[in-house]
């Protein structure tokens, strides 16, 4: 079986979380896209753990972790990353962890390159974690990168640096003025941060098919949301990768293989980080209510999400792009203390009622139509079956089921691994 877990909206919708636990259930998780601009945060009994490139199977000691030809990977922070964890006690070998081959690596050019555009927009810039992604993955697709199987011979990837650095620093020196890059440096960092993981380093299109023919089940992670896709997103306030399910096999090296399941990840309630246009947005006293119950804080960044209501228009849109087949729905306890709760049903776009999501040039202009519905005003965090759960919240998710037309299967009612209603 083939599983895909994946956001519906903006991002952060709670994706490490649900991976987390569903993966007691799975063989192996294989992250397919993306870098270490990802933050999936996870709390179970082992402690709080914050990752960003490594899958979220990564705290079960009995599952696989796959990164796929389809991320982008910082092998500095990959070092660092693996370090933290075995710190707190996660075993990290290259019997659970298997790095794709074919996975382009995210250098220190590329963060400086990301900073150095940011700057230079400034008031207009994208919102970039400034971590080096849209640099790396242009790079791949100009095909001037370096791969993770390049680790494995590095004499000729060593030969390989003078050509690039030289082809690079025609936009570093010569376009941004900025001090140029070194051959000699370059060639130190990919051996100081490369070289340890060169045992993790194989074809993972292979292993992932041999274990499919051997009946293991996959569930593959995606960063980000559909609304942070670079095709189908609102771009350019996107990522630079595909954050969609249906690209989940061919990220992870197995075009060949084709999803059974499309689990979408959406929370009781609407958070964004980073710019671009967020329709349903609060602000003032408003937003900074919900924002403290939610500890709505990018986990990657740091940076204060924005946030708001419950997207109708929005979720509606990314349930489409991701195919989901059922919903889990995170952090229905943060809505506890709302005596009223408010749902955007539609858009008001140049005077017009709008039930689609719009062209993404037009969602400056888009203004967001609410609708109010009773709020349950208690302690929900104890609950473990439907029955559990106050009628107004029962009613609040078979709403939002009914308005997206998707069948929620999972409600989170805290952080904790097991703090959640199976529906």
């Amino acid at each position: 079986m083939l599983t895909s877990v994946c956001g519906i909206n903006w991002g952060d919708e709670g994706k490490g979380r649900m991976v987390d636990l569903l993966s007691r259930e799975f063989d192996i998780v294989c992250r397919y896209q993306g870098g270490n601009n990802a933050g999936h945060t996870v709390i179970n009994e082992r402690g709080k753990f914050v990752l960003n490139l490594l899958p979220s199977g990564i705290l079960r000691e009995n599952v696989v972790n796959v990164l796929g030809l389809g991320m982008v990977v910082d092998i500095k922070h990959l070092s660092e990353e693996t370090a933290r964890l075995c710190a707190q006690g996660i075993k990290i070998s290259p019997e659970n962890l298997k790095i794709s081959d074919r996975a382009v690596i995210t250098m220190p050019y590329h963060v400086l390159l990301d900073c150095l555009e940011e700057d230079r927009l400034a008031g207009k810039k994208f919102g970039s974690t400034r971590r080096g992604i849209a640099p790396a993955y242009a790079d791949r697709y100009m095909k001037k990168c370096f791969r993770m199987g390049e680790l494995l011979d590095p004499d000729l990837l060593y030969e390989k640096v003078k050509d690039i650095v030289e082809w690079k620093n025609l936009t570093v020196a010569g376009g941004y003025r900025h001090a140029p890059i070194s051959v000699e440096e370059t060639v130190e960092y990919l051996r100081k941060y490369g070289e340890p993981f060169r045992d993790y380093i194989c074809d993972v299109g292979l292993y992932l098919n041999e274990a499919h023919a051997a009946g293991k089940k996959i569930l593959f992670e995606a960063q980000l949301g559909a609304l942070r896709d670079v095709d189908l997103g609102i771009l350019p306030y996107t990522s630079s990768s595909s954050t969609i399910a249906a690209y989940a096999p061919i990220g992870a090296g197995v075009p060949n293989l084709k999803l059974d399941r499309s689990i979408g990840i959406m929370k009781a309630y609407s958070t964004c980080v980073g710019e671009g246009p967020f329709t349903a947005e609060y602000f003032g006293e408003k937003a900074e209510k919900l924002r403290e119950a939610g500890g709505e804080y990018g986990a990657a960044t740091g940076r204060p999400r924005r946030v708001g209501p419950f997207d109708v228009v929005a979720s509606r849109y990314g349930i489409r792009c991701q195919g989901a087949d059922e919903i889990a729905l995170t952090k229905l306890d943060i809505l506890s203390g709302y005596e009223e709760i408010e749902i955007c049903t539609a858009y008001e776009l140049d005077g017009k009622i709008v039930h689609e999501f719009p062209y993404p040039d037009a969602l400056d202009r888009c203004k967001p139509v609410y609708e109010k519905v009773k709020g349950w005003c208690c302690d929900i965090s104890h609950c473990r079956k439907p029955s559990d759960l106050p009628a107004e919240a029962l009613a609040y998710i078979r709403l939002l089921e009914a308005l997206c037309s998707c069948k929620i299967t999972y409600v989170s009612v805290g952080a904790e691994r097991e703090a959640y209603v199976k529906l």
